[in-house]
């Protein structure tokens, strides 16, 4: 969404551009020179919307009327009444004008479509004129008795224009996929599968109506064509974004989807891009994050040759990006079946993300470690990966995750870079109970940067996740080897209750340290 901050006079000109001339009137009566400081705050269509596709215009408008709404509710509780009558009549146009957008692309539009567009603009034009009743109004009592009226009709307005935006989204989205079910043309499968994928990034509720339409099954059926090859990877892409909604889930349990992504994983005529994107929709799939995977029962039965493919992925990735999405799958099976761990080891995995993770064209990213410590953390449960921690210098790369920083500042970097500390010092703490592990973490001064950690609170960007992970790593380290600690850092950090000692780390300023 192109959003731009600009005057009264300037907002008009470009809103020009999108309104027919009938309502050039009330355009004007909507843009008031006004002081008041929200003024400067309106929200705009970009001068660029001739370049956008229609449906990311219907988008936009539908955005900013809704946004609209919301802004007139906030102003009504105020009782801000000229803001209130100005922002109606602003959002009484923006309806036209998206009904006659609308209706001049759209091939063909149903009889409900077009009585809720009569409805819509009915209750629009009520409420401006219900508006314009208030402003004129001085009585404090009758504004009051009329108040409630005005919040009914605008929740009237709203309910309307949600069922009818929902309702020229489902037509939209059936358009698209008729063109990829019934064309044989690449061109317009491509095609349609790119504005379907355009749809499914807006959001859950275009993906639920997407995937009710029967959009996971067309998408499928694609990937089950050899002529469609070269179309792999976009409508991979596409299924990705669609199944991050239970409906999507659903509907890929029913057309076998775990077994077609198997195939294709598994399949090595296929190129990287297309595993990736297979990889993509796995990681999507198995997001410890969602909470309806449990009916994922024919992942189980394809877990195995999944996992393997996965693991030979991040072994070949030519880029940074096939290893992040290949890593990131591995991470979430990792959580969502133990077994998982038991066949990475049987497939020296461990040795494979070990090595690769010294590649800094690869492992390029606090992304791809984060994906990289998760698999450790997770298969350090199991007694045998301590040897292979060992030989594949797996404490150094632990230690060195435990100064893991943002270059950029970036909020997602810097909880990436939060996550890798955590789960490093997680995966120190499990791996620990083997001697010869917690001798190698103590020969690496793991214990003065676990000490620096706790006390530390920029150290761990103030994250207290941080803090009981290398607390529980460094209690866990101690009983090892005892003499790697002062008396202080011992009497603070490892002989209280975890609490305790958490309580004091929190509360310490920076200048204790």
């Amino acid at each position: 969404m192109h959003l731009i901050q600009v005057d009264s006079v300037q907002r008009w000109m470009e809103d020009l551009k999108l309104m027919t001339d009938c309502e050039c009137m009330c355009i004007l009566q909507s843009k008031p020179i006004s002081i008041e400081k929200d003024e400067q705050n309106e929200l705009i269509l970009s001068s660029q919307y001739s370049t956008c596709d229609n449906l990311q215009l219907l988008l936009k408008r539908a955005w900013i009327i809704s946004t609209e709404l919301t802004r007139i509710a906030q102003k009504l509780e105020k009782n801000r009444w000229q803001r209130v009558h100005s922002m109606t009549v602003r959002v009484n146009c923006h309806v036209r004008s998206m009904i006659n957008e609308y209706n001049s692309f759209t091939r063909s539009s149903s009889e409900e479509t077009h009585q809720l567009e009569k409805l819509l603009i009915d209750k629009c034009s009520e409420f401006t004129a219900f508006t314009e009743r208030c402003l004129q109004t001085e009585d404090e009592e009758i504004l009051k008795s009329m108040k409630s009226c005005v919040n009914e009709t605008l929740t009237t307005v709203a309910q309307y224009f949600g069922q009818l935006i929902e309702l020229v989204l489902t037509h939209e989205a059936q358009n698209l996929l008729r063109q990829i079910e019934l064309s044989g043309s690449l061109y317009v499968t491509e095609s349609a599968i790119s504005s379907l994928f355009s749809l499914a990034q807006e959001g859950a509720q275009l993906c639920r109506i997407i995937a009710k339409e029967g959009g996971v099954v067309a998408l499928f059926k694609i990937c089950r064509q050899d002529c469609f090859r070269c179309l792999y990877p976009q409508t991979l892409r596409t299924l990705a974004s669609i199944c991050c909604v239970e409906e999507g889930m659903h509907q890929l349990e029913k057309v076998d989807g775990i077994l077609c992504l198997a195939d294709i994983l598994t399949d090595n005529s296929h190129s990287e891009a297309t595993h990736a994107e297979a990889a993509a929709v796995i990681a999507q799939i198995t997001s410890p994050h969602l909470t309806f995977t449990q009916h994922l029962s024919s992942f189980l039965e394809n877990m195995e040759e999944i996992v393997t493919a996965l693991v030979k992925l991040c072994q070949e990735a030519s880029s940074g990006e096939v290893f992040l999405l290949a890593s990131a799958a591995l991470a979430n099976i990792t959580f969502f079946d133990t077994m998982a761990c038991e066949i990475l080891l049987q497939l020296n995995a461990m040795k494979i993300l070990l090595a690769a993770c010294s590649n800094r064209c690869i492992v390029d990213t606090p992304y791809s470690r984060d994906q990289v410590v998760t698999i450790l953390a997770n298969m350090s449960v199991l007694d045998q990966c301590a040897s292979e921690i060992i030989q594949g210098n797996g404490v150094q790369l632990l230690m060195e995750m435990l100064f893991e920083k943002s270059s950029s500042g970036n909020p997602a970097e810097v909880a990436a870079c939060e996550r890798v500390q955590q789960k490093s010092a997680v995966t120190l703490a499990r791996l620990s109970r083997d001697p010869e592990v917690a001798d190698a973490a103590v020969k690496l001064s793991c214990i003065p940067r676990l000490i620096k950690l706790c006390r530390s609170p920029t150290e761990r960007n103030n994250s207290d996740s941080v803090l009981v992970a290398c607390l529980a790593a460094l209690r866990r380290l101690a009983v090892m080897s005892p003499d790697g600690l002062e008396d202080s850092d011992f009497q603070q950090l490892v002989k209280p209750r975890l609490v305790d000692s958490f309580l004091l780390c929190t509360n310490m300023e920076e200048s204790f340290v």
